[in-house]
């Protein structure tokens, strides 16, 4: 009997104490109001995760994204397929710096976000939640596009392996309302080293990569759909120089005068890019005493 009245005392105790600690956990995160926003970036707050609403979006339009047609295309196909919900690939965009790509992504928004599509910014230290935005979004209406931008992983990382498994992997079927898009500078994710080089043998006419590159190649494989972005020649540049200049109302932006200033400000930066491109028109446009952009 004594024994009895010690243990109940001891769970006493013991509830006591957990409610007090209940009282310091955060609580657990509400669900999404999905009609409230088009775009929502995933966060975290202690070891809770949660899908933070983006008010206001950066909207891109298509017809804004000047000199990558092919790339355009060939994204533009694929997520209306996605849309209508027909077959469609996860899509890796690779290449030059300030070339489109993430640009690119949100145009997708822009253009099917009244036809359900919605997107989810997922960084990549955020990659091993992968699973829980998931199984959020799993069964929804809306057909969503987790992005993952300036996407690359140093060597001896880890967190890759929480997106191998999301692109194709797993036990459990992808979702058909979600695809993956991803941006980097590397086609490859992770980087090469010329050692690992010397892991390759070779079997009669066949050369076979070693363990460490094939490792590395995987990932990239698991995009279905490669897209690759590359350098503005000085022609281009100077054409998309001139479409946000004309965007901004700025007379005369085909001169050599402006043509000139737009060179030196690309040499300055040591890049002929299309974010160089839009930093100069906008520089150019406040100088001339143009309002901003609607």
């Amino acid at each position: 009997m004594p024994d009895a009245l010690q243990l109940e005392r001891l769970l006493h105790r013991a509830e006591v104490v957990l409610c007090r600690l209940e009282a310091w956990l955060p609580p657990a995160p509400s669900l999404p109001e999905w009609q409230s926003a088009i775009a929502w970036r995933w966060r975290r707050s202690a070891n809770n995760g949660y899908l933070h609403a983006v008010r206001r979006p950066h909207l891109i339009r298509l017809a804004d994204l000047d000199c990558i047609d092919e790339q355009k295309a060939r994204v533009l196909a694929n997520t209306r397929q996605f849309v209508a919900g027909k077959p469609a690939n996860n899509v890796l965009l690779t290449g030059a710096r300030g070339s489109g790509k993430s640009s690119l992504v949100k145009a997708m928004l822009h253009e099917f976000c009244g036809r359900g599509l919605r997107l989810i910014e997922v960084d990549k230290e955020d990659l091993v939640d992968l699973p829980d935005i998931v199984d959020l979004i799993a069964g929804r209406k809306e057909r969503f596009i987790l992005f993952c931008d300036d996407l690359s992983f140093s060597a001896g990382e880890s967190s890759y392996k929480a997106l191998k498994s999301a692109l194709d992997g797993s036990l459990a079927a992808a979702p058909e309302n979600v695809l993956i898009y991803a941006t980097s500078n590397r086609r490859h994710l992770i980087p090469e080293y010329f050692s690992e080089n010397l892991e390759s043998h070779r079997v009669g006419d066949e050369i076979h990569p070693g363990e460490a590159t094939e490792e590395k190649i995987s990932l990239s494989e698991r995009f279905g759909l490669w897209i690759s972005f590359y350098p503005f020649d000085q022609e281009d540049y100077l054409r998309i120089v001139g479409h946000w200049l004309k965007s901004f109302g700025v007379s005369g932006h085909n001169s050599e005068a402006v043509e000139r200033e737009a060179l030196n400000w690309a040499i300055a930066r040591g890049s002929r890019s299309g974010r160089v491109a839009w930093q100069f028109a906008k520089d150019w446009a406040a100088r001339q005493g143009q309002r901003k952009r609607k």
